[in-house]
């Protein structure tokens, strides 16, 4: 279900395997309870998502006082965030912005809107991975449901292996969270974490990940330029 690759007195950072839920899913346990019970904790505290297709990076906290401040950090937008995603389609741009409102469209996904009232903000800059597909390093600014798959579609790129946003059919969907920074108790913590799993996240795709992700904080990102 995951590996620890930190811990401290205050919180625990993992990486979660693709294809497990969150919270109990329907007769297995939850990535959640099954955490708590092995670290042996009474309480442990979710701070933030990952969809349950999505693999990768994150934190969990150990205490009310940690969950509280960690919870403060990512609502307030102290928290750097980079994924990784892979599409068999070409995208519109290579690079760019996606700013817009999203509203729940059919079967449980959701929509962008051309409206930004309170919009999703997604850069990205892409690669090519192979003939025929493209490695995107995504940096979401905001954490909406579905935030990535969305943008990534409204790219005419959806994700590989995203069925619910007419991807193609793969043996996973190709996106997992990377890096994780953030400040606490005025430390910096940073975290990487290459993905474990997927016929297509191979040596050579870590290769490439290590080139042209490895310092994502340095990339020249897109310009966000956002308007009623």
């Amino acid at each position: 279900m995951y590996e620890i690759v930190d811990q401290t007195e205050s919180f625990v950072m993992i990486n979660k395997s693709q294809g497990v839920s969150v919270h109990k899913d329907q007769n297995d346990t939850g990535l959640t309870m099954q955490l708590q019970k092995d670290l042996g904790l009474k309480q442990i505290y979710l701070i933030h998502r990952l969809d349950k297709i999505t693999s990768g990076l994150m934190v969990f906290a150990k205490s009310a006082e940690a969950a509280s401040e960690l919870s403060r950090l990512f609502r307030e937008r102290l928290v750097s965030k980079f994924y990784l995603a892979i599409s068999d389609r070409k995208p519109r741009r290579k690079q760019g912005a996606i700013i817009g409102d999203m509203a729940k469209s059919r079967r449980g996904s959701w929509k962008l809107l051309s409206a930004k009232t309170d919009p999703a903000i997604t850069q990205f800059f892409s690669v090519s991975l192979k003939p025929g597909f493209r490695l995107f390093i995504l940096k979401p600014t905001t954490g909406k449901t579905h935030q990535i798959r969305v943008a990534l579609k409204s790219e005419g790129a959806p994700i590989y292996g995203d069925s619910l946003y007419s991807g193609s059919s793969a043996d996973r969907v190709y996106l997992h969270a990377y890096r994780l920074s953030f400040e606490y108790q005025g430390t910096l913590h940073s975290y990487s974490c290459l993905p474990q799993d997927g016929a297509l996240f191979d040596h050579d795709a870590q290769l490439l990940i290590d080139d042209f992700c490895s310092n994502p904080e340095q990339i020249n990102w897109p310009n966000l330029k956002i308007g009623k």
